[in-house]
């Protein structure tokens, strides 16, 4: 609600004092309502995650209906059966890991407002809304903020809402999100089911191009490894320009730093990993001295150099894994990671160190 302006301010206004008095009143009343059903932090001391209705629910049945028979046969057939619970998608995990770091959080600190805020952020029409609510109540979810935009693609609401994250399925939003300066993924299914942590939320990311920009990974696929070490030793000491993902790590790190204020760094239920194929001791350095340079922390570091990813994670089970390049999402969800794709960079040029053929016989 926008701040209320002291009466010397709006002399020249319409406005009856009076009426100024009530809307004051009404506001300061809203404000202290009580409820049993915690309610979402105001969205500027928020950490807030958006997702898709198709991440937070599994809707594949629903959305063969959708391209098959059209949106009215579609919408016909949630309002048919909205008392039924849509199964958890993939990005259930997620969600309910952040519900548990809010419990947490609350228990801390009662009066906080930072804490993570999720919205449903969806495309379909508000006659499907009853499902959603219907299914979010089932699961004792709380989601309080929905964006329905019967159609439209909703990334034009996304900074109203002060997102800090956007995950979809629909990789075209998600480019769109990127290019508006949101960090945003696509997110996949694991191939297999693991065994998730329950009470503590566990993030994976890629460095360069997630973390950090595409300018060393850039160097390496035009000149080669050599160049690369080389050009990471000369400018070790120079910070890597930050990428997408860096804004959601660093508000990881305001929550974290909550719990530690309390003395609970070693009973965190937040955890974080830098997963990257680079290798230590030729171009490690630079990352570490970047992240110290931005103030972040993280909480685990692995260097690969060049070994898949997915037998790490496989032991890490992050509830969400971001990178890049669409062959680590590949073998991360092969071995039971649910992944997310950011579109950004020179990787996306690329598989498999291959350069891809564009349109017309470009490259």
């Amino acid at each position: 609600m926008s701040e209320i302006k002291p009466a010397d301010m709006v002399a020249d206004s319409a406005i009856d004092p009076g009426e100024e008095k009530d809307w004051a009143a009404a506001k300061a009343f809203f404000d202290n309502l009580k409820t049993k059903t915690p309610r979402p932090p105001k969205p500027r001391y928020a950490v807030t995650i958006a997702v898709s209705s198709r991440t937070l629910f599994n809707m594949t049945e629903e959305r063969k209906i959708y391209e098959e028979e059209g949106v009215e046969k579609y919408v016909g057939h949630q309002v048919e059966h909205e008392n039924e619970p849509l199964k958890p998608g993939v990005a259930f995990p997620f969600v309910k890991a952040l519900m548990t770091v809010n419990a947490r959080l609350r228990q801390l600190y009662p009066d906080s407002e930072e804490l993570f805020d999720i919205v449903l952020m969806t495309n379909n029409h508000a006659q499907v809304g009853v499902r959603l609510i219907n299914s979010i109540n089932h699961y004792d979810l709380t989601i309080e903020r929905f964006c329905m935009t019967g159609g439209q693609s909703p990334i034009g609401y996304l900074k109203a809402y002060m997102t800090n994250l956007y995950l979809s399925k629909d990789s075209e939003k998600v480019q769109e999100a990127i290019e508006e300066g949101i960090a945003a993924a696509t997110m996949f299914g694991a191939d297999i089911q693991n065994q998730l942590c329950d009470n503590q939320l566990r993030v994976a990311f890629d460095g360069d191009a997630v973390l950090f920009s595409d300018e060393s990974e850039i160097i390496v696929k035009k000149h080669g490894l050599d160049t690369f070490f080389e050009h990471e030793k000369e400018f070790e000491n120079k910070p890597l320009a930050q990428g997408p993902l860096k804004c959601f790590l660093e508000a990881l790190g305001k929550l974290q730093r909550k719990f530690y204020a309390k003395n609970e760094r070693l009973n965190c239920p937040i955890r974080t990993f830098l997963v990257t194929a680079r290798s230590a001791a030729s171009s490690g350095a630079r990352v570490l001295k970047t992240l110290r340079s931005w103030g972040l922390e993280i909480d685990e570091a692995l260097f690969l150099a060049g070994a898949p990813k997915g037998p790490l994670l496989q032991k890490i089970k992050p509830h969400i894994f971001f990178d890049d390049q669409m062959f680590h999402i590949e073998g991360a969800k092969e071995l039971g990671t649910i992944a997310a794709h950011v579109p950004y960079g020179i990787g996306q040029k690329y598989h498999k160190g291959k350069l891809i053929e564009q349109p017309g016989g470009k490259k």
